[in-house]
C-alpha cells in the first residue's frame, strides 16, 4: 500500500549499449541526506519485490533505489540472452547509480542481487557503506539451482491469476510453509502481470538460458574471493530456514574472517525470503539505521 509520506517515482535511463533500463526511486516526502539504499533483485525478479521494504525504509528517512535488470520488470528485453550476464548487469547497475547520483549506498541484494553486491565489494568497494545479503553466499548449492531451472521461463499461458497462484503454491509451498494468503497473493502479483488480456511473466523467458549449464552432475558455484572482499563491510546475511541455495554449513562459515557479520534466519521460508514480513523488514531497517 502506498504511503503519502513516501515519494515514489518510476525512472528510466539508457544503458551504455542503448537498452532502456528502469528503476524505482523512493524518498521521504520531505527529502533526506542519509546514505541511500540500493535494492538488487534475484535472477528473474524485479523492483516490485522490494516495494514493502523500500517504503518502510523511506519512512525511516532513507532514499531507496530498486532496480530492474535488463529483461526484467519495466526494463527492455535484450535481443541476445547472452547479455543477461553478471558483467553486463553490473555495468547497468553502475550506469543507474551514476544517473541517480549515488556514489555510496547500503546495498540490499537478494540471491543474484547478493552476488552483484559481493562482486561490487571486490571491484568497487568504495560504493558500499553496508550490505544486506539475502539467501546467498560464497558457496551456491547446485541442487537449488537445478530446482529453479525446472520452472524458470515457463509462461502461464491462458491461466488466470488464481490458477497461477495455485501453481506457485504447488511449486514453492514445500519451502514456504509460513506464508499467509496475503503474502502468497503479493508474491503472485510480483511474478505475473496481465498484458493484452493474458497473464505473462514479469521477465524475459529467455533468462532460462542462463541456467543451461546447470545439471544433475553440476558442482557448487563458488564466490570465495568476492565474499572475502566483504570482510570490511558491515553485513547482515539473511537465510530462509528452508533454503536449498544457502546451506546451514555455508551460513555458519560465513562469519569466519568477517567480524562485521550479523545473521538472520527467516523461519518457514526458502529461497529466497520474500522480505514482506514485519519482523524481517524491521530487522533490515534497524541494521540500516545502525550501520548506514
Amino acid at each position: 500500500m502506498d504511503d503519502a509520506s513516501v515519494r515514489r517515482e518510476s525512472r528510466f535511463l539508457a544503458a551504455t549499449d542503448g537498452l532502456r533500463l528502469h528503476y524505482v526511486d523512493y524518498a521521504p516526502a520531505g527529502g533526506n541526506a542519509a546514505i541511500p539504499v540500493v535494492c538488487l533483485a534475484g535472477l528473474t525478479r524485479s523492483a516490485v519485490d522490494f516495494d514493502a521494504l523500500a517504503q518502510a525504509l523511506a519512512r525511516r528517512g532513507r532514499r531507496v533505489l530498486a532496480l530492474d535488470y535488463r529483461g526484467r520488470g519495466l526494463s527492455q528485453w535484450d535481443a541476445d540472452w547472452k547479455r543477461y550476464s553478471l558483467d553486463v548487469e553490473e555495468d547497468d547497475i553502475l550506469a543507474t547509480l551514476a544517473v541517480a547520483g549515488v556514489d555510496k549506498a547500503v546495498f540490499v541484494g537478494t540471491s543474484r542481487g547478493g552476488i552483484h553486491t559481493m562482486r561490487l565489494a571486490a571491484r568497487r568497494p568504495e560504493l558500499l557503506k553496508a550490505a544486506v545479503v539475502n539467501d546467498i553466499g560464497p558457496v551456491i548449492d547446485a541442487g537449488g539451482l537445478l530446482r529453479i531451472k525446472g520452472y524458470v521461463g515457463r509462461q502461464p499461458g491462458s491461466a488466470t491469476m488464481a490458477i497461477a497462484l495455485a501453481a506457485l503454491k504447488l511449486v514453492a509451498g514445500p519451502q514456504f510453509t509460513s506464508l499467509g494468503q496475503a503474502e502468497w497473493e503479493e508474491w503472485a502479483h510480483a511474478t505475473f502481470v496481465e498484458k493484452d488480456g493474458r497473464l505473462q511473466l514479469r521477465y524475459d523467458p529467455a533468462l532460462a538460458h542462463t541456467l543451461d549449464e546447470v545439471g544433475p552432475d553440476s558442482g557448487p558455484i563458488l564466490f570465495h574471493d568476492e565474499w572475502k572482499a566483504m570482510a570490511a563491510i558491515p553485513t547482515l546475511v539473511i537465510r530462509g530456514g528452508n533454503s536449498d541455495l544457502l546451506s546451514t554449513e555455508t551460513f555458519a562459515a560465513m562469519g569466519d574472517g568477517h567480524p562485521l557479520l550479523e545473521r538472520l534466519t527467516v523461519p518457514g521460508q526458502g529461497h529466497a525470503p520474500l522480505l514482506l514480513d514485519e519482523g524481517t523488514i524491521r530487522a533490515i531497517g534497524e541494521f540500516v539505521e545502525r550501520e548506514g
